[in-house]
């Protein structure tokens, strides 16, 4: 047989054909299940220590819907609203204060941890960890 002046044989065109057959209509793998996002909701204390050494007590109270997080922050220098998003154990949320900070961290239980960065007029960018319990 002779497509496009090519010389093919039947035992290689055949099989060619079936698998190209079989690419096109196999069914897509579905992706893996999404990780449920932890239950964060509730009020925290935050117990942070910035890289200059100085330490301080925050507090939260989170609302969630899904991965969304809203709710208010409370520290020793300002308050105001925060936002966030939570996927499995991971948390990312950042205050809607005059200066703002931004916290990661992981969930394990009633305990969170991770870094935080805030930009300060005349400082600069400072950083530091955090650590927070949930108490209630």
């Amino acid at each position: 047989m002779k497509l496009n002046g090519i010389k093919v044989s039947r035992r290689i065109l055949l099989p060619l054909a079936l698998v190209i057959a079989g690419i096109k209509t196999a069914p897509a793998q579905a992706p893996p299940p999404q990780e449920a996002p932890a239950n964060v909701a509730g009020k925290w204390t935050i117990y942070s220590t910035s890289d200059d050494g100085r330490t301080a007590t925050k507090y939260i109270d989170l609302k969630q819907d899904g991965e969304k997080l809203s709710g208010h922050f409370k520290g020793p220098n300002q308050s105001g609203g925060l936002e966030g998003t939570v996927e499995g154990n991971h948390i990312v949320f950042h205050t809607k204060t005059r200066n703002v900070l931004t916290f990661h961290g992981n969930l394990d239980g009633d305990r969170m941890r991770g870094t935080y960065g805030v930009w300060v007029p005349r400082k600069g960018q400072m950083q530091g960890d955090w650590e927070a319990r949930r108490s209630e």
